[in-house]
């Protein structure tokens, strides 16, 4: 394996010069997709050259329940440093699988009681609570009946019309209506829709998970965190037609909901939403290019290219990492 097997876990730094540009020189559709992307792959292949290394260091402890033939001279050869490495690599890789299940697990507590707070409530894409705190979310998955969208229309004046391609629903609560115009009330909708059909929860669970499994992708966390919301923004402007009823949206709710009701839920605003006066600003100027990939002269087209890069030899790094260690296990444990 020798020093490709630590490539993929250093590999995410190639992926902080477009983490930065991403923000203001891509389109945030673009941005979320690609930053997803590098930060899936390059966690995948961090964790499995951990989990390489790891085979190598617990089969040099005593008492281990692992194959004789695991702790041959080969196999510590095929790891440069091997006791220093695969000892290291034993907690490291227990404190990745922690920390992602604990961040798992609270997914799912989050989403639970979510459930549990619309469970009486009818299965609308809208569900808005009598609550005077005010709050609007985004709930990915399940079905909504058909001509559920009439009635919510009929429930929430000012909801506005929606192109409903998301699995979903749009949570609000009567304290985030009361303080918003009509106009901004259809920014809203349209805002949390959005992140609906834009699966946007898959791009932040990813980038979550990502940055637990190695911190140099947290830059990464944040800026899809920024983006998401972004291309969200973008896609509430063209469907109400006004950039600046969802600047308003925006700005209106952050005063009154300056935190976000539940995390990982993706909102109109919130703590890990992004600077709200960055978004704001955005919107006050012209709609940005859809471009599917920067142009290469730019620097952001350079860094879009060094963080594929950096992902391509991350992925390469450990499959080779991979493959050569199976081999040389299976050789050492074959007779001679």
């Amino acid at each position: 394996m020798g020093v490709f097997v630590f490539l993929p876990l250093v590999l995410p730094l190639t992926a902080w010069p477009v983490a930065r540009l991403a923000e203001q020189r891509l389109h945030p559709r673009t941005a979320t997709r690609l930053l997803a992307a590098v930060a899936g792959v390059s966690a995948v292949c961090s964790t499995l050259c951990l989990g390489l290394l790891m085979i190598v260091g617990t089969a040099q402890l005593p008492g281990n329940p692992l194959p004789d033939s695991w702790s041959d001279p080969d196999v510590r050869a095929a790891v440069p440093y091997d006791e220093i490495a695969g000892r290291a690599a034993i907690p490291a890789l227990l404190a990745v699988l922690v920390s992602c299940g604990a961040a798992a697990w609270r997914q799912v507590r989050v989403r639970r009681r979510v459930a549990v707070a619309l469970g009486g409530l009818p299965p609308t894409p809208v569900a808005v609570l009598p609550d005077r705190t005010p709050y609007a979310y985004a709930v990915a998955g399940g079905p909504v009946r058909g001509g559920a969208r009439d009635h919510a229309r009929r429930q929430v004046r000012g909801g506005g019309r929606g192109r409903g391609k998301g699995r979903g629903r749009v949570v609000v609560s009567t304290g985030m209506l009361a303080g918003l115009a009509p106009a901004e009330r259809r920014a809203l909708f349209a805002h949390e829709r959005a992140h609906l059909a834009g699966r946007h929860h898959r791009h932040l669970l990813t980038v979550h998970l990502a940055a637990r499994a190695n911190p140099f992708l947290r830059p990464l966390r944040t800026a899809v965190s920024f983006t998401a919301e972004r291309w969200a923004d973008e896609e509430a402007a063209a469907e109400v037609g006004s950039r600046r009823s969802v600047a308003r949206a925006i700005g209106k709710a952050a005063l009154l909901a300056p935190r976000a009701p539940a995390a990982g839920l993706p909102a109109l605003t919130g703590g890990d939403a992004g600077p709200v006066p960055r978004r704001v600003a955005a919107l006050m100027r012209p709609a940005p290019a859809g471009r599917a990939w920067p142009p290469a002269g730019t620097a952001v087209g350079l860094a879009a290219w060094c963080a594929a890069f950096g992902a391509t030899v991350s992925a390469l790094s450990s499959a080779n990492s991979a493959v050569t260690l199976y081999l040389v296990l299976r050789g050492a444990a074959s007779p001679m």
